[in-house]
Order: structure tokens, then C-alpha cells, then sequence
């Protein structure tokens, strides 16, 4: 059962009062008890004294019986036991009982004192009466001698009598201070615990949502100032909570309006948040607190969410879901490892580049037969025709190979952009094709005065690839270094790192413009377009050696100074998994 602070607070200040009121009353009635026994004490020797000079007389005069009326008629009279003993113990006379009957008092404890010289006092049981006495002795001398021991006593039922008159005195005294101050306890408890209680019922309502709720207290102490704590904290979480509010509408209009489906899926791979875009792509509407693989069963989402979860970093990927392709952008959040998926519709865009590239591949199938005949044509015409028109002969005939080589590139890369293209693996000794591919081009270089030059490190392993497509990126990339560099030289190095085969072509040639990097590996996108019509390019070399790379799953980098040259660096594995 839960203890309030009232109850805590008054029992407590309970226990204090009574624990004190007990003792008091134990401390002041012994205190008071051993006073007034002294006090009787006292009393008791003063009357001892006074009864002495009457009984001395009689006690030297050896009248035993008149002795023993007097003690008699004395005892009854002043309501006190009074007993004469001789010096050996023997009773000569008592006011209470017949002291032929009585035993030897030479060895009672007040005797014992008085023989010894002292004023005997004793508090004990009598054996004689059968009750508990205060006892005072005296001794009874003549000329220095003693003659006799004087015993007065009192009974102490009748002491008790009047001490617990006087304890009941006592504790009816700390009774009415006990009221008095557990009345002031529970008044000072009621008071401390009332502005808790309201504290405690408007922290409940603040919990409970109710922010217009408030304290005011009279008291001018620390509780005052707690409430005035709590009225201004509810009043910043009404300002904070208003403000989120806000916020999270807005973010909720935000999340809503966005075309793009958007999802929100936690640690346990159950959805958390979403979108209208992403329940109107996969047609259902119920679907927070879900697991997203009961929603989407595409195993290539299902894929990639599981190796963003696994390696903790965003990946894209082009994904087909009901009959639509997205771009599918999934985020890792470390801090709460929940993965942020957006799905692109780029469905109009695939449609639009399927579109291109058909168009592309038809036009150029369609331009091969008359640019071929055109070419048969112009070989013909070289041999029939003066030497005064054969300079525009050799024009058409360059522009008409021109548009061959352009045709013939375009289908190559059509063929690498399709989808599912196979390459014809097998083992390469990647140094000996590097090797063919440079004496190709050693008779260009001599008439450019190019050094060719070649660095192999040593055991490079064999790789898998495929030999034609990959010997028509090193054919091209020369090419290009030839093309453009004047004077220096083209050197190639082969290092091997690991399961991977680095290649990299360096040239002195005339550099790329940093501007230019980013896109020189777009279809038809030519740096120095006069100076590549006027060396026969096509603008499609480096999208092809890059296309040819990716399907190796390798990679190609770029990197290049203006007036220094250019390197290009091709990483491919060794074995394709």
C-alpha cells in the first residue's frame, strides 16, 4: 500500500512525541520517586532524633514493658513502626509486633550501619510484617556509649499510594502535551502535504496532456517557489509542445505532398512510416506496424534492404514493382537503425532512353547500307578521277568513314547498354594482351615522336574477362592518349593488389579542363569538338571503355591537369563472382 507524505510525516512526528512522553514520564516519576524518598528519609531521622530523648531514658532504666507500651502507643499515634534494638540485636521493643517472637536484628542492613557508626537506611522486605519498608536507624548513646539502636519505618504501600497519585498526575500532564503537540503535528503535516498534493494532482494532468494547468500557493517557502518552477515549466512545454505540433504537421504536409514514395522501416524490418506515393505503389493502404516483406515481395527490394541493414551504408538500385521501374534510394539512420527508403517512378524515364536507343539502334542499322555503299562508291571514284577533283574525293571519303565509325560505335554501345549481355569469359593474360595492344600502335607513336612504355609488376595473376571486348578499352584509351598528346610519352603500369589488377595509362598530352572531368564519359560529350572533328572522333570511345569496365565489375577513375596530361586508372578483379 502506498504510504503518502502526510502519513510518513505525522507517524513519524507520533512516534517522536510518544517515544518522548514515555521518557519523560519515566525519567521525572524516578527522579521525582528517589526525592521524595529521600525527602521521607529525611523526615523520618528528624522524628528518630525527636523519639530518642524519650526513649533513652527508659532504655537506661532497663523498663522493657513500659518501653514497649510507649513504642506501641507512639507507632499508633504518628502511623509509624518504630522497633528498639540492643546493641547485640536482641528487639526490646516494637510498635507492630511482639518482640519475644522476634529474630535477631544485629545483621539487618540499617543496624549493621548504625553499629558501624552511621545513620542506617534500608528500602526493603520485611520478613517480619511480610511487606516491603523504608527503614532510618539511629543510634541511642549515653556518655559516648551506645546503648541501643532507635528503628522508625514507614510502609511502603503507603509511599506507593501517593507516587502513583502522583504518576497518574504525571502522565495525565504529558498526555494533554502529547494531544497538544500531535494536534500541532498533524496541522504542520496537513499543511506541508496539501501543496504536494496539489503539485502531485496537476503533474498528473500535465501528463495527462492538460498544460493550462496551474498552482498558486500562499505559503511564502520553498514549496511557493516549486509551484512557481512548475507553472513556468508547463507553461514552456505548452510553448515546446504547440510549437512541435506545428512542426510535425508540417512535416506530416511535407511527407504527404511528396511524389515520391517514401518509407520508414525500423530495426525489426516493420514499417513505421509512410507515405500516400508509396501506398498508392503497392495498392494497399494498411500498412504501418507491418513488416515490409508481407508488403513488397519483390526479392530484389527485400535484397537490398537487407544489405543496407547488414553493411550500415546507402545503396541505389533500379527496382521493377507492379509493372513499374523506380530508382530506389535506401539510407541507413545509425542512430536509431532504421532504414529511409524513397522510390523514384522512373518508368517515363526507361520508356524515353528504351525509346532512344532503339531509335539509335535502327538509325544506325539503317545508315550502314547506304554509308557502306557510298564508301564502295568512293573507292571507285579514287580510281577514275584526275588529280584536279580527287581532294574532294578524299573529303567525302574521310567523312563518309566518319560516319561509319560513329554508326559502328553507336551499335557496340547499344549492344553494352542491354540488359543481360553476356560476355564471353575466359582466362587473360592481361600482360601479354597489354603488350599486343602497344605494338599496334608503335609505328603512330614513332611519326609523333611519342615514347611508348610499359611497367609490369611482378607475378600478375591471370584474370577473367572477356578478351575481345576487354582488348577494345586498352585500343581505345591509347588511341585517345596518342591523339592528344604532341610531345612526352604514354606509359602503362600494371600492379596487382590483392584479388584485383590495377591498370593505369598516363599521358603528357594536352589535359582535360577541370570542368570537363564529370562528363567525359558521356555518350557524344567531346572536350575540344574542332580539334575531334579534325582527328576523326566520335565522342562515344569513353563510354564504351567505362561500359566494357562496369561489366567486369570494375571501376575506372579519372584524373587529369591541363597542359600536363591526363591518367586513367582501371581496377578489375581478378575472377568474376
Amino acid at each position: 500500500m502506498k504510504k503518502t507524505i502526510f502519513a510518513k510525516v505525522f507517524g513519524a512526528h507520533l512516534l517522536i512525541v510518544v517515544a518522548f512522553a514515555a521518557l519523560i514520564i519515566a525519567f521525572f516519576f524516578h527522579e521525582i520517586r528517589s526525592h521524595y524518598l529521600g525527602l521521607l528519609t529525611h523526615d523520618l531521622q528528624n522524628l528518630g532524633i525527636t523519639l530518642r530523648s524519650r526513649i533513652l531514658p527508659i532504655v537506661k532504666e532497663g523498663q522493657f514493658k513500659e518501653l514497649d507500651a510507649l513504642v506501641r502507643q507512639l507507632g499508633k499515634d504518628i502511623n509509624t513502626r518504630i522497633t528498639v534494638v540492643n546493641p547485640e540485636g536482641v528487639v526490646l521493643a516494637d510498635s507492630e509486633s511482639d518482640p519475644h517472637t522476634m529474630e535477631n536484628h544485629k545483621y539487618r542492613p540499617e543496624i549493621l550501619e548504625v553499629l558501624m557508626g552511621d545513620v542506617g537506611t534500608s528500602l526493603r522486605f520485611s520478613t517480619t510484617v511480610r511487606e516491603e519498608m523504608l527503614y532510618v536507624a539511629l543510634p541511642i548513646e549515653q556518655n559516648g556509649s551506645l546503648v541501643g539502636v532507635l528503628r522508625v519505618s514507614l510502609f511502603l504501600k503507603d509511599i506507593n499510594r501517593l507516587l502513583n497519585v502522583l504518576k497518574e498526575k504525571i502522565a495525565y500532564s504529558a498526555l494533554i502535551i502529547m494531544l497538544i503537540s500531535l494536534a500541532g503535528a498533524f496541522f504542520f503535516t496537513r499543511s506541508l502535504s496539501k501543496p504536494i498534493r496539489e503539485l502531485t494532482g496537476a503533474s498528473k494532468k500535465v501528463a495527462s496532456g492538460d498544460f493550462n494547468v496551474r498552482v498558486f500557493l500562499k505559503n511564502r517557502d520553498e514549496l511557493k517557489e516549486l509551484a512557481d518552477s512548475f507553472n513556468y515549466m508547463t507553461e514552456q512545454i505548452r510553448a515546446l509542445f504547440s510549437q512541435l505540433s506545428l512542426q510535425k504537421e508540417q512535416s506530416h504536409s511535407i511527407i504527404s505532398s511528396i511524389q515520391e514514395g517514401l518509407l520508414v522501416i525500423d530495426r525489426h524490418g516493420k514499417i513505421v512510416l509512410s507515405n500516400e506515393s508509396f501506398k498508392r505503389i503497392i495498392h494497399k493502404t494498411d500498412i504501418e506496424e507491418k513488416f515490409y516483406w508481407e508488403l513488397i515481395r519483390e526479392p530484389q527490394f527485400n535484397n537490398l534492404i537487407q544489405k543496407v541493414k547488414d553493411e550500415k551504408k546507402n545503396c541505389t538500385e533500379e527496382i521493377a514493382l507492379n509493372g513499374k521501374t523506380f530508382l530506389c534510394s535506401a539510407t541507413f539512420l545509425s542512430s536509431r537503425e532504421e532504414v529511409v527508403v524513397i522510390l523514384y517512378d522512373i518508368s517515363e524515364m526507361k520508356r524515353v532512353e528504351q525509346i532512344k536507343r532503339d531509335f539509335v539502334v535502327n538509325v544506325s542499322h539503317e545508315l550502314r547500307t547506304p554509308l557502306t555503299a557510298i564508301k564502295g562508291f568512293v573507292e571507285t571514284l579514287e580510281e577514275e578521277i584526275d588529280e584536279q577533283n580527287r581532294h574532294y574525293v578524299d573529303i567525302i571519303r574521310r567523312h563518309t568513314d566518319r560516319l561509319i565509325n560513329i554508326v559502328q560505335d553507336l551499335l557496340l554501345l547499344s549492344s553494352l547498354e542491354e540488359k543481360g549481355m553476356q560476355l564471353e569469359l575466359e582466362e587473360v593474360d592481361i600482360v601479354s594482351m597489354v603488350e599486343r595492344t602497344l605494338k599496334i600502335f608503335e609505328h603512330r607513336a614513332k611519326e609523333k615522336h611519342l615514347t611508348l612504355g610499359l611497367k609490369v609488376e611482378d607475378h600478375i595473376p591471370p584474370i577473367e574477362a572477356d578478351p575481345f571486348k576487354l582488348e577494345q578499352v586498352f585500343v581505345n584509351l591509347i588511341d585517345n592518349a596518342i591523339k592528344y598528346t604532341e610531345h612526352g610519352e604514354i606509359g602503362l603500369r600494371l600492379t596487382h593488389r590483392r584479388n584485383q589488377v590495377l591498370i593505369e595509362i598516363r599521358d603528357t598530352g594536352i589535359g582535360i579542363p577541370p570542368e570537363h572531368l564529370p562528363r567525359v564519359f558521356e555518350r557524344f560529350y567531346v572536350v575540344d569538338k574542332s580539334r575531334s572533328k579534325r582527328l576523326g572522333g566520335t565522342g562515344l570511345g569513353l563510354s564504351i571503355v567505362k561500359h566494357i569496365v562496369l561489366l567486369h565489375n570494375g571501376t575506372i577513375d579519372l584524373s587529369s591537369t591541363t597542359g600536363e596530361g591526363t591518367t586513367f586508372s582501371i581496377t578489375l578483379p581478378v575472377t568474376l563472382s
